[in-house]
């Protein structure tokens, strides 16, 4: 690798170092987005977020010449989306979360694998802070990581919605296992939990929280109510 190097000009050793880089990045955002995020929430926005973030960041990381200022860069952007809220609405946890592994990866593939073309020496060393096998390495690390808590259920429990009921004769305490079976006929849900919330006597509605055993990790899951029902 460092002959291979050595026999080209700077230019060439630049443009090499960002393509390779720039391959692997995009090949380990596509198997995030498309592989582990998109299969259980099926959200296409998101899914070009997080390939078009990947590139962005890696581009910007790649393109800052000085180290000092990519690593300023870095945790910047860290602290920027660490404290994000889109204007329309709020970005789910597991999407921030994705989100953040994204800027992540990109980071590092963007910073780590940097040719030291800046000499050409006979001592040449080839790449400045880790080699291709390493930035590989990390970034199946990252994907390994997302796999593992994706596919093992760690955290298996209850999940919850928000409902609008209209039987408000059952939300009394002395009614509470009328309300459940009612609610497990209706939904179709094993329910566990009802949590009651604000009534309106003049509409005959009441704002429920059920919480039930989820058998299906497929789909995305609500779990706050959306500005429309407030």
């Amino acid at each position: 690798m460092n002959e291979f190097f050595l026999s080209l000009s700077e230019d060439s050793c630049r443009l090499i170092d960002l393509i390779l880089r720039l391959i692997i990045n995009t090949v380990f955002c596509f198997i995030i987005a498309r592989a582990l995020y998109f299969p259980k929430s099926r959200r296409k926005d998101f899914f070009f977020t997080y390939l078009l973030m990947g590139f962005a960041i890696f581009m910007l990381i790649h393109l800052m010449s000085d180290s000092k200022i990519k690593t300023g860069i870095a945790m910047g952007l860290f602290a920027i989306f660490s404290i994000m809220r889109y204007r329309t609405e709020s970005v789910p946890i597991r999407e921030m979360t994705y989100l953040f592994l994204v800027i992540a990866m990109a980071t590092v593939n963007g910073v780590a694998w940097e040719a030291n073309i800046s000499r050409k020496t006979a001592d040449f060393l080839g790449p400045e802070l880790v080699s291709a096998g390493e930035l590989l390495l990390t970034d199946l690390l990252f994907v390994l990581a997302i796999w593992l808590v994706e596919g093992v259920n760690f955290a298996k429990g209850l999940q919850s919605k928000f409902i609008r009921y209209d039987k408000i004769d059952l939300i009394t305490p002395e009614r509470h296992d009328d309300l459940i079976a009612d609610l497990k006929k209706r939904t179709g849900l094993d329910i566990t939990k009802v949590s009651i919330g604000s009534i309106d006597f003049l509409k005959d509605m009441a704002l429920l929280k059920i919480f039930y055993k989820d058998n299906d990790d497929e789909g995305e899951i609500l779990d706050k109510l959306p500005k429309l029902f407030q």
